[in-house]
């Protein structure tokens, strides 16, 4: 998730008010630009950052065959994309509450970039909350978490954003969390005191992989482990 500066002006291609708040879908030279609520999200500039939040979480899990794995936010396509591409996953589920950002993939200009994963049959897409989801006593368990709904922990697009990563929405995460799998959390910047949560939560195995970038303090993805 990094913010280019291409030459001329974004054009507006969709724009979307829901309970959330506003969508945007821009164009800016050759990217695709998501605003939430006047809030830069994301593009499709780069991608080693959602990469990183797929591969980190693989690494850190045992040798389990087929694991299952959760993508929090379906964004530009790219954690689905790079997930699809790896035999090792046996189940991938994305959440995504967004119905423009859905309509962009099934209908629109993002479409290309997740068409092939979206048509993997281990791929499914659940629109809801990703809380909800999490709450949700009949959702299955899954081996890895990996969550990409905003700019992280201390950058919260939207105020209900907070609750995933309070300590109720940590606790949920666990409950989801098979034995020994992984959480894996993307943030725009490190968060010492996401860190400290995350202990505090009872994770273990606590730690931050840093992506540099062109300017600014890194992105980071913050890893813990379920206790088994």
């Amino acid at each position: 998730m990094h913010l280019a500066s291409p030459a001329g002006e974004p054009q507006v291609l969709d724009r979307r008010t829901g309970p959330h708040g506003e969508v945007v879908l821009r164009r800016h030279g050759a990217l695709l630009q998501i605003i939430a609520n006047g809030c830069f999200l994301m593009d499709t500039s780069d991608g080693r950052s959602e990469r990183l939040l797929v591969d980190a979480a693989l690494g850190a899990l045992d040798d389990r065959p087929r694991p299952a794995l959760l993508l929090g936010g379906l964004g530009v396509g790219f954690s689905l994309a790079h997930a699809a591409a790896e035999p090792r996953w046996g189940r991938i589920t994305v959440v995504e509450r967004e119905d423009a950002i859905v309509d962009w993939h099934r209908d629109g200009p993002l479409g290309e970039l997740s068409a092939a994963a979206r048509a993997d049959t281990r791929t499914a897409i659940a629109h809801t909350d990703l809380l909800a989801h999490l709450r949700d006593p009949a959702a299955p368990r899954y081996d890895a978490l990996c969550l990409d709904i905003d700019n992280g922990p201390d950058w919260t697009v939207t105020e209900d954003n907070d609750g995933l990563y309070s300590p109720a929405g940590l606790a949920a995460c666990a409950r989801r969390l098979t034995p020994g799998g992984v959480l894996s959390v993307w943030s725009a910047q490190p968060s010492p005191a996401f860190e400290s949560a995350l202990r505090d939560a009872g994770y273990e195995e606590v730690r931050t992989e840093e992506i540099p970038v062109a300017r600014g303090v890194p992105d980071v993805v913050h890893l813990a482990v379920r206790p088994g």
